[in-house]
């Protein structure tokens, strides 16, 4: 876990980040609007519209990240970090509402038709527009996966999917360049619309799974990976492992088991030094709390301990430490 410092600078960096985020979509809402204006195409309509969403979305994930940012107090014990959840879902809401707008329009102008003009310049502009989208979307999301912020990560697909309207928006226009078909426009419009209803409740489907604690496969294996080299010497086993993800901050407990005729300043001192031990590793903030259980004499033909006088059984060897055994609950068979 880094020091308070560094963590810090971290979360400075984060906002400055969505503020990045918030010029660029700004820029490039300008950049498509004046593309619609001057083509009157449906596709480059949705594109515009897209980036509407985008610009409110990196409001939102500067206000997000600097809440998230404040420590945790009496009200919010385990932090403000949550928020980054909301704010991704909020986001992903706000693309499926567009994606259903988009797929409105280009219904009606599909049905009754539309004029199109300006198309060479529409593509030049609709082109950069993209290209920018691109950039910025891949990079939001490697910094937000690297870092480990869901709100920026989330911004980043938001702004990648901008990136594929704009691309479906090209398609369309150069398909009604060279053959004079109009309604190519709206089609490819309605179907960036379906892509974009997709991407929308992907992102909301990956927040609310964080906001309920749903399980994180790659968080717990992680830890495991930390924790298994460290069984043995009187840590016997580890179970009822458990994760809860704030934003970017992560809190862990889980169960040690520990020899039955330790003192219980032993059991608190070698779980105290355990628990250091795996915040170091771990990368980004967190905290870990260890409950320390006897072991019974169950767990002898596992257990390396040699100054054990009342084993049952004699040591066999060190079973390796698997995410299905760690964060199995109290009672379950071992």
């Amino acid at each position: 876990m880094p020091p308070p410092a560094t963590a810090s600078a971290e979360r400075r960096t984060h906002v400055r980040i969505a503020g990045l985020s918030l010029l660029a979509a700004v820029a490039l809402l300008a950049l498509k609007f004046q593309a619609w204006a001057l083509t009157g195409s449906q596709a480059v309509f949705s594109d515009a519209l897209e980036s509407i969403v985008n610009v409110v979305a990196a409001a939102l994930l500067i206000a997000g990240l600097v809440y998230a940012s404040r420590p945790a107090d009496r009200d919010h014990p385990f932090g403000h970090g949550k928020i980054e959840f909301f704010a991704a879902a909020f986001e992903g809401g706000l693309v499926f509402f567009a994606a259903l707008v988009i797929l409105w329009q280009s219904v009606v102008a599909l049905c009754f038709g539309a004029e199109l003009q300006k198309l060479d310049l529409g593509i030049v502009l609709t082109f950069a527009a993209g290209v920018g989208n691109g950039l910025l979307g891949l990079f939001l999301v490697r910094y937000g996966r690297r870092h480990r912020s869901s709100a920026i990560e989330a911004d980043g697909q938001h702004v990648l999917s901008d990136f594929w309207t704009s691309l479906g928006a090209i398609v369309g226009l150069l398909l009604v360049r060279l053959t004079g078909i109009v309604w190519f426009d709206p089609v490819v419009a309605i179907v960036t619309a379906l892509l974009l209803l997709s991407t929308g409740w992907r992102v909301v489907r990956r927040a609310a799974g964080a906001l309920l604690d749903e399980e994180d496969p790659q968080l717990l294996r992680e830890l495991v990976d930390v924790l298994a080299p460290r069984v043995g010497g009187g840590v016997i086993r580890v179970h009822q492992l458990r994760a809860i993800r704030a934003g970017h901050f992560r809190h862990f407990s889980a169960h040690l088991v520990v020899p039955e005729f330790w003192t219980v300043e032993l059991a608190h001192d070698t779980a105290e030094a355990l628990a250091a031990q795996v915040m170091r590793e771990m990368p980004g903030e967190g905290d870990i709390t260890f409950h320390t259980d006897p072991c019974e004499r169950t767990y002898c033909a596992m257990c390396d301990l040699e100054a054990c006088t009342i084993r049952r059984h004699a040591f066999t060897g060190l079973l390796p430490l698997t995410v299905e055994e760690a964060v199995r609950p109290d009672g379950a068979s071992h």
